[in-house]
């Protein structure tokens, strides 16, 4: 049986990241983003960075107001031109790709959970004995498809003159290893949570649609930003991926 404190975090660890995705989404209305696609990125992002997020974003991602006076539009201006910390070009790089990955993972993992035959259809019972295997090569699916769609809006509208077939293949080089970075870290701490932590330390199983096990995808999720930093810092330094 899952502890009552477990519960309790969980919801709490949940409502605060619901909250924080609203009040990102407030401030977008008020300032909006230079890139239509961020308007995205924040608050899928917050809902499992939550306050950490939301921090990260108040400091370094918000917009300035739409309309100022001159010598503040000129103080802001100035301040703009600045060059953002590395350690941020590469975080919020890798938040855009983890936003495409998150929203992937909540589709796969929602609809499994109301519809358990589309398991058995990718190998639950016949290829693995634990759906959660099933589960994952959906989640990639879904996670890979979102996040290159992702890219491709980050980068078709700074390159208006690119096809639709060369944005993608852009999107394709800039993003398809950070995406798999991402679910890397992602799937490593899920297999830790479902195979160890719950069944072996709590003694109960971790289960699908319960409050605990999208603690657990909040906490995979920022495994998923660890292990896509360093690849996006090198991406990034390649010039494969531009700077954000």
């Amino acid at each position: 049986m899952i502890p009552t404190w477990l519960n309790l975090l969980a919801w709490l660890s949940l409502l605060l990241g619901l909250l924080s995705a609203i009040a990102i989404l407030i401030d977008l209305q008020k300032r909006p983003q230079h890139m239509a696609i961020m308007h995205w990125v924040w608050p899928l992002c917050a809902l499992f960075g939550h306050l950490l997020l939301l921090a990260f974003y108040l400091c370094y991602g918000r917009a300035p107001p739409p309309s100022h006076h001159e010598h503040h539009e000129h103080h802001e201006h100035h301040e703009h031109q600045q060059p953002a910390p590395s350690w941020v070009q590469v975080a919020t790089g890798s938040l855009h790709c983890g936003s495409g990955c998150t929203l992937g993972d909540i589709v796969a993992e929602t609809a499994v959970l109301f519809f358990p035959a589309i398991a058995t259809a990718f190998g639950w019972k016949t290829l693995f004995a634990e759906p959660i295997f099933a589960v994952w090569i959906l989640d990639f699916i879904f996670a890979f498809a979102i996040g290159i769609v992702f890219q491709y809006f980050a980068i078709k509208p700074m390159a208006p003159g690119l096809s639709v077939g060369a944005a993608l293949s852009q999107a394709l080089k800039a993003d398809a290893l950070s995406l798999c970075a991402w679910q890397l870290g992602m799937y490593g701490f899920m297999a830790l949570a479902h195979f160890y932590l719950f069944p072996q330390l709590l003694g109960t199983a971790l289960k699908t649609g319960s409050a605990p096990f999208w603690l657990m995808m909040q906490l995979a999720m920022l495994c998923g930003l660890l292990t896509a930093f360093p690849v996006n810092r090198w991406l990034i330094q390649k010039g494969i991926k531009e700077a954000m």
